[in-house]
């Protein structure tokens, strides 16, 4: 398994528990994963997915935000 992802950003909800987005290849696939993270540590509670649905998924969300898009 080929992994590399660099932190892109951080939304930290409280002491314990952030989200972390992630961005990079994975099996030479280029790749934006946010998860959720408890003490440091990975939950499997996230979501990877390609830069193409990440760009589909970010019109959606614009839209429901009411932001332009």
């Amino acid at each position: 398994m080929t992994s590399e992802l660099e932190t892109a950003g951080r939304v930290i909800r409280n002491e314990k528990d952030e989200i972390i987005v992630k961005t990079g290849k994975y099996w030479n696939i280029e790749v934006l994963d946010i998860r959720w993270y408890s003490e440091d540590k990975p939950t499997r509670k996230g979501i990877r997915m390609n830069k193409e649905e990440a760009r589909m998924l970010l019109t959606i969300l614009k839209r429901e935000l009411n932001e332009t898009v």
